[in-house]
C-alpha cells in the first residue's frame, strides 16, 4: 500500500529519468576495506543545513450543536468546558532551496494550514507563508518571513543524471525524533504506477524513510538536492525498503514558479489524449516491445494539432530523452519551459518522424461565464460554465473534452441530492445536447413531469432519470 501523510505516512520519492551522464565512467564498486570505511559525513555538513522541519497548524470546526443554546445550556456550564474551534497540528520536512528564505516541502503537509512555522536545524523557529501550492505534484513553497537574514540553501542537482544504485542520502524528521540521516541506493527510476500524484515519475530509494520525512530531502554524493521525499510503500506505516521521491527537474519548474511572482504553475498543454501501448497493440503496430505513448484523440488549433501530430502517431522521445508511457511523457513535457519549442520523435507508419511543437499553456476559452439554474428542476443548487481547455486542466479532465462543467454544488440542494459532483459534465438534458450554459439554463427554466439527464464523469456516460 502506498502511503503518503503528514504524520502518518509520508517520505521520499522522486521520480528521475534514465539518461547516461558525462561521468559515468567515475562510479565503482568499493574495490577495498578502506572504500567501506569511507564517510558521508562531509555531505551531511553540506546538506543538512538546509534542511528544516515543518509545523502546519489548521483549525477544525467545532460541532454544530456546540452553538445550540439549549445544549448550551445543560452543556455548557463551567463544569463542563464547552470545547472551542479544534486545531490540528501536523510535523513534516523541508528543504531550503533559496538563501532568501525559499522552503520547498510536500502539498499535503501544509494544506489547509492557517499557521505554518519553520525550525532550522540549529534550532532557530521562524514563521513562514505559504508562497504557492501545487497538488498536481504535491509540492508547495514557502517563505520564511524574516528575510534579513541569508537561509543555507541547497544546490539542486539533475535527477536526469541519477542512475540505478547510485548512493543517497534522505535527510527530514521522522516520527518529530529530530532531523536524522538515512543512506541507501536509487532502487529504481522513473517509477509510473504509483498513483499519487498527477504527474507520476518518480525516483525509487531503499534509503529508510518514515513519517515526518515527508518534504525532506533526497541528496546525492555531491550534496545536492535530486528528490524530495514524498511517500512510502507499506504495509505497516513504517519503512520497509521502498520509498519515493519528486525528482529535482519538477522541483525547479514549481520554485521558478514561486520565485517568479506566481501562485499556480504554468505548465505546456499538449491538446492530444495519449494511452499506454499493450503488448497487443505492440504486436499490431510491429514494435519490438510495448512502450511509447500512443496518440488518441488529437484537439483542433492545439498545439498538438498544429505540430501535425495525428491519431495512431506513437511518440517514443522528447527532446532527445524516450518515453515509455504517457506518465513519463507528461512528466518530461511538463517541465518544460512555457514560450519555448521541444521536438517530438514520433514512429507513423513504421518511419521515425521529428515534429516541433511550441510550449504554451492551455486557453481560457471559452470565456468561464457562470450560471446557476433557478428554476424546478435537478439540477438547481448547481453553477455551471463552459469547459476550456484551461478549466479542463485545473479539474484534471481530458483537456480535449468540451460541453458544459459543474464547478461547484450547494449542501441541501436537488443538485446535491442528484448526486452531481464538481467536475462532472453536463452532456444532455430530456434529449437536447447541452454545448454552452445559456443552453443549459434555458432548458432548466420550465417544470417538467420527468427528468433525462445525461452526465459524464470520469470517462463514464451516466444516464439519469428524475420525476419533476
Amino acid at each position: 500500500m502506498v502511503r503518503a501523510a503528514c504524520l502518518a505516512l509520508v517520505v521520499a520519492f522522486a521520480p528521475i529519468i534514465t539518461g547516461t551522464p558525462a561521468d559515468a565512467q567515475e562510479r565503482r564498486a568499493p574495490a577495498s576495506g578502506t572504500d567501506v570505511r569511507l564517510s558521508f559525513a562531509p555531505v551531511v555538513q553540506r546538506a543538512a543545513p538546509a534542511v528544516v522541519n515543518v509545523y502546519a497548524a489548521r483549525v477544525v470546526d467545532r460541532h454544530p450543536m456546540l452553538d445550540d443554546p439549549v445544549f448550551r445550556r445543560f452543556f455548557g456550564g463551567p463544569g463542563f468546558g464547552v470545547p472551542r474551534d479544534q486545531v490540528q497540528r501536523s510535523l513534516g520536512s523541508g528543504v531550503i532551496v533559496d538563501a532568501s528564505g525559499f522552503v520547498v516541502t510536500n502539498n499535503h503537509v501544509v494544506e489547509g494550514a492557517t499557521e505554518v512555522k519553520i525550525a532550522l536545524a540549529d534550532r532557530r523557529e521562524f514563521e513562514a507563508e505559504i508562497v504557492l501550492k501545487d497538488s498536481r505534484t504535491d509540492l508547495a513553497v514557502l517563505r520564511i518571513k524574516d528575510r534579513g537574514e541569508r537561509f543555507p540553501a541547497i544546490e539542486l542537482g539533475n535527477s536526469d543524471e541519477l542512475q540505478v544504485g547510485d548512493y543517497v542520502l534522505a535527510i527530514g524528521n521522522p516520527f518529530g525524533v529530530g532531523q536524522t540521516v538515512t543512506h541507501g541506493i536509487v532502487s529504481a527510476l522513473a517509477r509510473t504506477q504509483v498513483g499519487i500524484t498527477d504527474y507520476q515519475f518518480f525516483i525509487q530509494t531503499d534509503a529508510a524513510i518514515n513519517p515526518g520525512n515527508s518534504g525532506g530531502a533526497l541528496v546525492d554524493a555531491a550534496a545536492r538536492l535530486i528528490g524530495i521525499n514524498t511517500a512510502i510503500f507499506s504495509r505497516s506505516g513504517g519503512s520497509q525498503g521502498i520509498g519515493f521521491a519528486i525528482p529535482s527537474n519538477m522541483v525547479r519548474v514549481v520554485v521558478a514558479s514561486a520565485k517568479g511572482g506566481g501562485t499556480s504553475v504554468k505548465r505546456p498543454w499538449l491538446g492530444a489524449n495519449l494511452q499506454a501501448v499493450t503488448p497487443e497493440i505492440a504486436e499490431g503496430l510491429g514494435l519490438k516491445r510495448p512502450a511509447g505513448a500512443l496518440v488518441g484523440t488529437v484537439r483542433q488549433g492545439s498545439p498538438a494539432g498544429r505540430a501535425g501530430l495525428r491519431t495512431s502517431d506513437l511518440i517514443v522521445g522528447i527532446d532527445g530523452q524516450s518515453v515509455d508511457d504517457p506518465e513519463s511523457f507528461g512528466f518530461r513535457f511538463a517541465t518544460k519551459a512555457i514560450g519555448t519549442q521541444a521536438q517530438l520523435t514520433v514512429i507513423r507508419g513504421g518511419k521515425e518522424l521529428k515534429l516541433p511543437i511550441a510550449l504554451e499553456t492551455a486557453p481560457d476559452l471559452p470565456s468561464r461565464d457562470l450560471v446557476k439554474p433557478r428554476g424546478r428542476s435537478p439540477l438547481t443548487g448547481a453553477t455551471f460554465t463552459s469547459l476550456s481547455p484551461a478549466l479542463a486542466e485545473e479539474m484534471r479532465r481530458d483537456a480535449n473534452a468540451e460541453g458544459v462543467v459543474v464547478v461547484e454544488v450547494e449542501e441541501g440542494t436537488p443538485a446535491q441530492l442528484l448526486g452531481l459532483q464538481k467536475g462532472d459534465l453536463i452532456l444532455s438534458v430530456n434529449g437536447t445536447k447541452v454545448e454552452r450554459p445559456s443552453t443549459l439554463e434555458r432548458l432548466t427554466q420550465n417544470p417538467q413531469r420527468i427528468w433525462r439527464i445525461q452526465i459524464e464523469r470520469g470517462g463514464r456516460v451516466l444516464n439519469t432519470i428524475v420525476g419533476g
